[in-house]
């Protein structure tokens, strides 16, 4: 029998590119296992590499065949010889089937209403025809330059989407850096579902670290100096990056570190690896499960910008260089430039990057490490479990009949 005083909670994402969505998810589900909720939390992720992270207490992974994104911003299989539509056929089934057996009180999409191609579809009407499970769409601060999201937004049919399925828009972040409902022009009754909950404070990542149990640097053998980390999220598009920091010169008693991510290409990591063998103040790792235990050692950092690792140099305020993704999206750079103007990050634009510009950067004296947390509001770990906790509370209304014929015009 259910435990009535445990809330079951689904938390799905696509992860496309990168790790930082299911990174995301992990850090949430945290902290929904620690609140009042005392969540039991299913984690859907798009990729198998989510099983690698510890996970906390009370958490299990149901991981996806993986879908990938190229340069253009086109979706095909990661690792299976098949069809795109096979594929999301399979991962939609998948979903479906997870939710259905495992009958959530609440389901949190990240950042893509319909899921990745829509995958979603046949899910979110099972799960409103059932009318039990709530459903919650998480956005990160930014998702784009606002004349691609609203057309995207408009193609996909997005805002019906949520009008017919969701209940609430929860935004990770601070309208400082961005107002998405203003931005991207959302509708007046999807603009009323909308509430910011803050970044999240990605040092609570340290406590779930400690179930690591070791110390990453000290198995690299460095010598005493500073500390200056590189970090390409998930790698795959972090070559020119890789390259020209592996190539620094690096100031006098300072040692780096360059965490690759599982998905930079093989040919590229040889090729670093070849390069940086006799250079004594220089290590390369492919992946590490917790990084913020070396982010908070850092004291300056150089990374690409995707949200997860911005909001995890933020919240340890280290200097940091952000170096965005500019291509399939946008949305590092304007993430990056916002943040610039706010005297909280450096930015350097990719086409720029060059070893001897970011050793530039490392010599330069930055004075005092940026005040992120005084400056944006960090409380998103506490205010999502109050959140989900009054939605959970509030009485259902009762069912408006609606076409629930959601368009499929588009891609």
């Amino acid at each position: 029998m259910r435990n009535a005083r445990q809330a079951r909670i689904a938390l799905y994402s696509h992860d496309t590119m990168g790790l930082g969505h299911m990174r995301r998810n992990l850090l949430l589900a945290q902290a929904l296992c620690a609140s009042s909720l005392n969540a039991v939390v299913l984690l859907i992720a798009g990729a198998r590499e989510a099983a690698a992270f510890a996970m906390p207490a009370g958490v299990d992974c149901l991981t996806l065949p993986a879908l990938s994104k190229n340069g253009d911003g086109h979706y095909g299989s990661r690792h299976m010889p098949i069809r795109l539509q096979e594929l999301i056929s399979l991962r939609g089934g998948a979903i479906q089937a997870a939710l259905e057996a495992f009958d959530p009180d609440l389901v949190v999409v990240d950042n893509v209403p319909r899921g990745a191609v829509r995958e979603l579809d046949v899910t979110l009407e099972a799960l409103r025809s059932a009318g039990r499970a709530r459903l919650v769409l998480g956005l990160r601060d930014v998702l784009d330059e606002p004349a691609i999201v609203r057309a995207e937004w408009r193609r996909a049919a997005n805002e019906q989407a949520i009008r017919e399925y969701y209940d609430l828009i929860c935004v990770y972040g601070d309208r400082r850096v961005c107002d998405p409902a203003e931005e991207y022009g959302f509708s007046p009754d999807v603009t009323k579902l909308v509430r910011f909950a803050g970044y999240l404070d990605q040092r609570e990542r340290l406590a779930v670290a400690e179930t690591v149990g070791h110390d990453v640097l000290e198995g690299l053998a460095l010598p005493p100096g500073r500390l200056v980390l590189g970090l390409l999220g998930g790698g795959q598009d972090g070559a020119r990056l890789a390259d020209a920091f592996s190539c620094v010169e690096l100031p006098p008693d300072t040692n780096a570190v360059l965490v690759t991510g599982p998905f930079l290409p093989p040919s590229v990591r040889r090729g670093i690896l070849r390069r940086v063998k006799e250079a004594p103040r220089m290590r390369v790792l492919e992946f590490v499960q917790e990084p913020t235990v070396l982010l908070n050692r850092a004291d300056r950092v150089v990374a690409m910008g995707g949200y997860g690792t911005t909001s995890e140099i933020l919240s340890f305020e280290k200097h940091a260089l952000i170096v965005p993704r500019v291509r399939p999206r946008r949305e590092q750079l304007v993430r990056a430039q916002r943040l610039a103007a706010l005297g909280l990050v450096h930015v350097m634009h990719p086409d720029e990057v060059t070893p001897d510009r970011i050793g530039a950067w490392l010599g330069r004296d930055l004075g005092a490490p940026p005040n992120a947390r005084s400056r944006l509001d960090f409380g998103g770990l506490r205010r999502m479990p109050a959140l989900l906790a009054e939605l959970l509370e509030r009485q259902r209304p009762v069912p408006v009949a609606l076409d629930r014929r959601v368009s499929r015009a588009g891609v």
